[in-house]
Order: structure tokens, then C-alpha cells, then sequence
């Protein structure tokens, strides 16, 4: 069953890769969508492309979400343009490598106000109306290092940890009637993974090959994952008889392999 036809679902960390492949997803099954992100030609262009195939409203609004007042504006631009917001998708992140002798304090605050604390900002802001409707889907995008350890990476492994964590404590506040839930995604081919295996390739002295490939490997089926699958995944969970309080694993795996 559909409870995404006429909702209204923000995006962040829309513009491109994981985020705007879910939007567009959103769009298809007749939901009206904000896009949010930094890049205003990127999130342009990816409104444009969602707005030729999916016949809903589409909102972009550029914003930085790791600052409360560009939340706050982000909001009130996409309900003052399509309405209240029933379905969230906590996207927007990233992550940058060094082993963690080399990780001085302001690398690791930067993993957790950008993993951390802009989902803990977009959930503050979207729970209240949530809660006075008595409906709302909160996706997180944590990942599978908010289920294990990964060398080179110790701040965004912490923050993505903390997202799992948030979402598990959220689930249990918020009622039935609204789902929290963390998608989990491996290894996924998309310009920030390739980014990070450049990075980790300079500070390891491997190859950036290699390190693509030990990425592969690392996904239980052996390869990297797709941002059509991550998408999927997260719109499975804004249905109707949604679970809640899950941490979901997408590792190119079929559920009982």
C-alpha cells in the first residue's frame, strides 16, 4: 500500500548520488518533494530531471542543514510551498579519512555536526507537526559503519553509530503512527565514496584501485552497491505496515542469503 501519494517528503543531501535517486523514487510514487542541499546548480538540475518524469510538486531549497537557522529556513520554505512535511530522509553527510592518531579534534567535529547533528536538527524541526498530525516517516541514512568499525575513519564510524542509536531511541517516543527507522547502506558507488578511496589511497599508499576493490569486498555480495538499491530501500520503509526502530542493512544481499 502507498502512504506516499500526496505526501510531502524532504530530502536532504538531495542533489545528487543516495539523495536525489530517492527523491526522484519519492516523486514516481506520487510524492510531492523538497530537495535540500548546498549546491544550487546541482539541486536545480535534479529537480529539473525529477520534475520532466513525476508529475507532483517539486521544492528546492538550497541550505547548509549542519545550521539550525538554515533548517528553520529550509522548513518553513517547503511547507510555506507545499505544506506540512510527512516523510523525512535524513541524507545529507559525508565523510573524510585519516588514521586516527591523525584525527585532531576539528576533523572529528566536523564527522559529527555533518553526520550527527543535522539529523538531530531536521528531526527537532519535523517531529513537533508530525506528532500534532499523527503521522510522519523519519529515515536515517546511517551506514554499515553504524554497525562495525572501519580503520582510517574513526569520526564518521562514531557518527553514524550515533545515528543508529538516535533512531533506536526515537522509534520508542514516537508512536506507532510514526516510524524512525535507519537504512545501513555498504559500499556504495557514489562520487563521495570515490573520494574517499582517493584519500584513503594517499594516506595508505595503495592504490586507488585496490581500495575500490577492498570496498567491493567488503559488501557480503562482493561488490559495490548501487544508489538505485539504497533509494529502494528507503522507500520501502515510508509504506503503509512500515517497520520501525530498524537498523536495515543494504549490502546487495537478498533478505535469507
Amino acid at each position: 500500500m502507498n502512504a506516499i501519494n500526496g505526501r510531502h517528503a524532504l530530502v536532504t543531501g538531495a542533489s545528487r548520488g543516495i539523495g536525489a535517486e530517492t527523491a526522484m523514487l519519492l516523486a514516481e510514487q506520487g510524492g510531492n518533494v523538497t530537495l535540500v542541499a548546498r549546491g544550487v546548480d546541482a539541486l536545480e538540475e535534479t529537480a529539473s530531471r525529477i520534475r520532466e518524469r513525476a508529475p507532483g510538486i517539486v521544492h528546492a531549497y538550497a541550505a547548509d542543514v549542519t545550521v539550525e537557522s538554515e533548517v528553520d529556513s529550509a522548513f518553513a520554505s517547503a511547507e510555506a510551498a507545499i505544506g506540512p512535511v510527512d516523510i523525512l530522509v535524513n541524507n545529507a553527510g559525508g565523510v573524510e579519512s585519516a588514521p586516527f592518531v591523525r584525527t585532531d579534534s576539528s576533523l572529528f567535529d566536523r564527522m559529527i555536526t555533518l553526520n550527527l547533528n543535522t539529523v538531530y536538527l531536521c528531526c527537532s524541526r519535523a517531529l513537533p507537526s508530525m506528532t500534532a498530525r499523527g503521522f510522519g516517516r523519519i529515515v536515517n541514512v546511517a551506514s554499515t559503519a553504524g554497525l562495525d568499525g572501519f580503520p582510517f575513519v574513526s569520526g564518521y564510524v562514531a557518527a553514524k553509530h550515533a545515528v543508529v542509536g538516535l533512531t533506536r531511541a526515537l522509534s520508542t517516543e514516537v508512536g506507532s503512527e510514526i516510524t524512525v527507522n535507519a537504512i545501513c547502506p555498504g559500499y556504495t558507488d557514489t562520487e563521495m565514496l570515490r573520494n574517499s578511496a582517493r584519500r584513503v589511497a594517499a594516506v595508505s599508499g595503495r592504490d586507488m584501485g585496490a581500495v575500490l576493490t577492498a570496498y567491493s569486498a567488503a559488501n557480503r555480495s562482493g561488490r559495490l552497491i548501487t544508489v538505485d538499491e539504497v533509494a529502494r530501500a528507503i522507500v520501502e520503509v515510508c509504506l503503509d505496515g512500515a517497520r520501525t526502530g530498524e537498523a536495515i542493512v543494504v549490502d546487495g544481499m537478498k533478505e535469507g542469503q
